[in-house]
């Protein structure tokens, strides 16, 4: 095992400020294809797998010969924004702070291929990530624990040496059950009292004001060895 900590960051609505973006796209993919749901109720959905998030949100006998076009429409749909997709205040300033502090910094995300790159060339901190777990390299997504597992076993860390920063509940559960510290963030949208419901050590408005706090935050009671 590496003598490394781990700091593991969820990527949309924790150092991107895209959630709503995928809230449209997706509304618009639903709706193409005759379901109309309410865009609070798709929110709430973010963070899941596609496949998860069309199982959480329709109903359960529907056809499912059409997911794979809603989540072909959502992906094509959300490409249209890959040029200017706006990383959060300070997140590179973050994973700079804590690659800098010796951390591996690995990202936890369902991005897969040319959006993932999007999404890295928006937080332009390339020099301080030392890798990324996808839904690919895993069987189940958040909130079951596999992705966290993957992205432990890419730093060489144990979960007692890590701590996980997401904006979901998804993200919070996926960490108390990977037994890793969660750190929640409100800029994805949902509210501090659920975030800590799901597990949440503790939430902070964003990337700037976790920086701020870093020191005083979950991150500094994790042991270095």
């Amino acid at each position: 095992m590496s003598r490394h900590r781990a700091a593991l960051f969820d990527v949309d609505g924790t150092l991107t400020d895209t959630n709503h973006l995928h809230v449209v796209s997706w509304w618009e993919a639903l709706r193409q294809h005759g379901h109309h749901v309410p865009m609070h109720a798709i929110h709430r959905a973010i963070g899941l797998p596609g496949e998860d998030l069309l199982d959480h949100l329709l109903e359960a006998d529907r056809d499912r010969g059409e997911d794979e076009l809603m989540s072909a429409a959502h992906d094509t749909l959300y490409a249209t924004y890959f040029d200017r997709l706006p990383a959060l205040e300070s997140a590179a300033d973050l994973l700079r702070t804590l690659s800098e502090a010796g951390w591996k910094v690995v990202l936890v995300t369902s991005a897969k291929d040319r959006e993932l790159g999007a999404l890295r060339r928006a937080i332009d901190a390339d020099d301080a990530i030392t890798d990324t777990a996808t839904s690919d390299d895993v069987q189940q997504g958040k909130p079951a624990p596999d992705p966290l597992h993957h992205a432990l076993e890419l730093a060489g860390t144990p979960p007692e040496r890590a701590a996980f920063v997401g904006d979901t509940v998804w993200d919070m559960k996926a960490a108390v059950r990977a037994g890793v510290a969660g750190i929640g963030l409100l800029c994805g949208g949902i509210p501090r009292g659920d975030l800590e419901e799901a597990g949440a050590a503790a939430a902070y408005r964003d990337p700037a004001h976790l920086l701020a706090e870093l020191a005083d935050s979950p991150f500094a009671a994790v042991p270095s060895a």
